[in-house]
């Protein structure tokens, strides 16, 4: 009798240990990873809701900024991405084309404004892009027109009042916005074209005034799950979140509008 009672003491013991170990295997589930390559601008906006989305799931975030066509370029190469945000739609539309978006999970994120922007208390002072005068300058900071999309609205914009040729041989090319925001800020530029997120980012430039919308495409910041992507329903819903009012509300902090 005292054997079977010690069998079955020992039975119960095992079974105790064996739910706990369950519950503790449910409470610590790994949480899902997701790549996202974002084009640089949206760098500060992106810190922020990368703790709240967190916070909320349970996927850890790892973000990859760079100019959009060196993004594209990325995962034109097999770079392991599950989401694409592009600062202009042709870079997404290119991947589209390629199969390498799939084309039912796009969305438009957010939107942006082109500003002109100078070192703090410049005694430069522009009303238009029109009035940019050459004569009082010895550098300005572009984003390199076939990558980074920025430097692609500023040609458009210049082109369009007949202003690009003539301070084209005054450009200093930068490989995304925020190297043209560091040109500015450190002096090697006396002014430079960014979004305006990334001029509010900064408490060592202003801005003398911005674009008119006219003067190039709309300024749209698509998304996008890849392909080749292991984590479809986790990538989805991390671009409906960056479309929900909450996410929204954050990004127009950051001078985004959509």
């Amino acid at each position: 009798m005292k054997k079977q009672y010690i069998v079955l003491m020992l039975a119960f013991v095992l079974l105790l240990t064996s739910c706990s170990t369950n519950n503790d295997t449910g409470a610590t589930e790994q949480p899902k990873e997701l790549t996202i390559s974002a084009a640089a601008s949206l760098t500060d906006a992106m810190d922020e809701l990368k703790e709240i989305y967190e916070a909320e799931n349970n996927v850890e975030l790892t973000f990859n900024f760079a100019g959009s066509g060196k993004l594209a370029q990325q995962i034109q190469q097999g770079a392991p991405v599950d989401v694409f945000i592009s600062a202009n739609e042709n870079w997404l539309d290119t991947l589209l084309e390629e199969g390498l978006i799939d084309a039912d999970s796009t969305t438009d994120v957010t939107g942006k404004k082109l500003v002109l922007i100078a070192e703090k208390d410049t005694t430069l002072a522009y009303d238009s892009f029109s009035d940019i005068n050459v004569k009082e300058l010895s550098n300005i900071a572009v984003g390199k027109p076939e990558s980074v999309p920025a430097g692609e609205y500023t040609q458009k914009a210049l082109e369009a009042i007949d202003k690009w040729e003539e301070i084209e041989p005054y450009i200093v090319y930068a490989k995304d916005v925020r190297q043209v925001l560091t040109y500015v800020e450190t002096g090697n530029a006396e002014i430079g074209f960014v979004y305006e997120s990334d001029a509010l980012s900064s408490d060592k430039v202003e801005i003398l005034t911005e674009s008119n919308p006219k003067e190039h495409d709309p300024i749209i910041y698509p998304g996008g799950v890849t392909t080749e992507t292991e984590q479809e329903e986790v990538a989805e819903d991390f671009l409906a979140f960056m479309t929900s009012d909450e996410a929204q509300e954050i990004l127009e902090t950051y001078g985004f509008t959509k």
